[in-house]
């Protein structure tokens, strides 16, 4: 199953947003809301596309704060949140692959291909994953870990140095 990687730019946005309400099943205004107002990092983020140019694979990257994510972590853990706002980091936002790519290599070399950028620039990658999705393990494959959880996810830290 060959694909082509390419670079997303803002353009892809209503892409993006797709394909969070249905593989997700979140709501198209909240989805809507997060993709303008969360800081995606267009340039890292990844787009897959088959040999017929449908898109496969999505993924988006964005450099909203932790606390952006989860405020309850200011309260509960300031210094800890205070130690990770020191270092440089970029989050995954969305990372999802179709349903005939999964198993594939397709997710590998998404993050591969952006790889040299994140290793050049930042010292941690953050992963934020709800806890009724499967990838928790698949993270931790990669080498994330755990540093905090609330009700709704697992946050990872995925070291780059």
């Amino acid at each position: 199953m060959p694909y082509t990687l390419l670079r997303m730019t803002p353009e892809d946005a209503p892409l993006t947003v797709d394909w969070m309400v249905r593989q997700y099943g979140f709501q198209r205004p909240e989805v809507e809301r997060w993709v303008g107002d969360l800081h995606f990092n267009w340039p890292l983020s990844v787009k897959a596309l088959d040999q017929e140019g449908h898109v496969v694979g999505l993924l988006n990257m964005s450099d909203y704060r932790i606390e952006e994510e989860t405020p309850l972590i200011a309260v509960e853990q300031p210094d800890l949140l205070a130690r990770m706002n020191a270092l440089r980091y970029t989050a995954v936002f969305s990372f999802i692959v179709a349903p005939e790519y999964r198993g594939s290599r397709l997710n590998y070399d998404m993050i591969l291909s952006t790889m040299p950028e994140l290793k050049a620039h930042y010292d941690f990658v953050f992963v934020p994953v709800l806890h009724r999705l499967k990838t928790h393990q698949y993270w931790q494959r990669w080498g994330a870990r755990e540093f905090y959880r609330d009700a709704d996810c697992v946050y990872y830290q995925l070291p780059l140095r």
